[in-house]
């Protein structure tokens, strides 16, 4: 027996005294967030939202197994706000996605609607080839599957409403999500993502769409943009989440919320040291920025390039080289000078030799 064959499945029941520590952190690191985007330079604060929205974009695609061109969504992104692009045709996925992330963010506080999942929905099939019907709930007759394990031993590990009952059951999701705003951040939002993906209204897209309802209503508790990063979380360990969806067998959902409150702070920590980063990034380089020779400048922002996680292991001299094109001798002495100058700092010896970006005092 599915959850939704039992009468009014969608009251859903929990223990809310297991989130009132999360709810207090939330809203502790939503002030941190907050008071630290304000110290984001200002010509660093559209490329630091363009990086978050990429994140997100490409992961909630890549959780379902699709894999995105990260550069053209960037560039999509980047069109859509009005800023400098270099490339001019963006492939049709690429700017589904960004416009779909984009009109999340711009229209967070409007009211939900049929016409904007039906806009979500067809933005995100752009450039399907197959027969999905894109825009539009679902109508056929056959079951509505989700299937996991091996193509010999597969199995079905839930299956949604059918199809007739769709339309009178997104009616009343959309009824609750609107009338519900009053709820703490963290309820609404886990919610609102298992309630939708209960109905998996759509032939396609349901995973992606449920994750930007509940950024939506993470945006709406907070009145502006949340950019929470929970898709970069949730797709860090896919078979975590995947478990906690399938684990939802009754009404009786705080297994889930928890495991739901967890990813929001997880994923709201990242968000937090992506805005660190590009504030000690920016004092890295006023520092330096004056002192550096042509070589050092070039290997100095590639290591930037690789943000938060930096290069594996870190810079080695040869991944200098590769980088500048020095020689052995020449590679050293950069190196050692940008030790000396504190824009790096380095840990072991002769071969084994590392780099790394000095982004606080070492």
């Amino acid at each position: 027996m599915w959850i939704w064959e039992n009468k009014n499945w969608h009251r859903f029941t929990y223990d809310r005294s297991v989130l009132t520590a999360a709810e207090k952190s939330w809203l502790k690191k939503t002030g941190e967030g907050i008071g630290a985007f304000k110290c984001v330079p200002d010509d660093d604060k559209d490329a630091l939202k363009i990086e978050l929205i990429t994140d997100e974009a490409t992961k909630t695609a890549e959780i379902e197994g699709q894999i995105l061109n990260r550069n053209s969504v960037q560039s999509s992104l980047r069109k859509q706000m009005g800023l400098s692009v270099e490339q001019k045709n963006i492939p049709p996925a690429e700017y589904g996605i960004a416009s779909m992330m984009t009109d999340l963010y711009e229209s967070f506080d409007k009211p939900l609607n049929n016409e904007t999942l039906f806009r979500w929905n067809k933005l995100l099939m752009n450039g399907r080839t197959n027969q999905v019907v894109a825009g539009a709930y679902r109508t056929g007759t056959e079951p509505m599957q989700i299937v996991a394990g091996n193509y010999y031993d597969r199995r079905v590990y839930y299956e949604a409403p059918p199809s007739d009952r769709v339309p009178e059951e997104m009616r009343r999701f959309i009824e609750w999500f609107n009338d519900s705003k009053e709820m703490n951040a963290l309820e609404r939002a886990g919610i609102a993502h298992l309630y939708f993906v209960l109905i998996h209204p759509f032939d396609d897209g349901n995973g992606r769409i449920s994750r930007a309802l509940a950024e939506k209503a993470l945006s709406q508790s907070l009145g502006q943009p949340a950019l929470t990063g929970l898709a970069t979380t949730i797709n860090a360990d896919r078979k975590k989440y995947y478990a906690a969806l399938e684990a939802v067998k009754s009404q009786n959902i705080t297994q889930w919320m928890v495991y739901f409150a967890e990813t929001v702070l997880s994923a709201q920590e990242h968000t937090l040291q992506k805005i660190d980063f590009v504030i000690e990034k920016t004092k890295l380089y006023d520092r330096v920025r004056d002192r550096l020779n042509e070589r050092q400048d070039k290997a100095i922002k590639r290591m930037f390039q690789e943000g938060l996680s930096g290069f594996k292991g870190g810079l080695s001299a040869d991944n200098y080289m590769k980088i500048t094109g020095a020689s052995p001798a020449t590679a050293t002495r950069d190196l050692a000078d940008l030790v000396d100058k504190k824009a790096l700092y380095k840990t072991g010896e002769l071969r084994h030799t590392r780099y790394f970006l000095n982004l606080k005092t070492h």
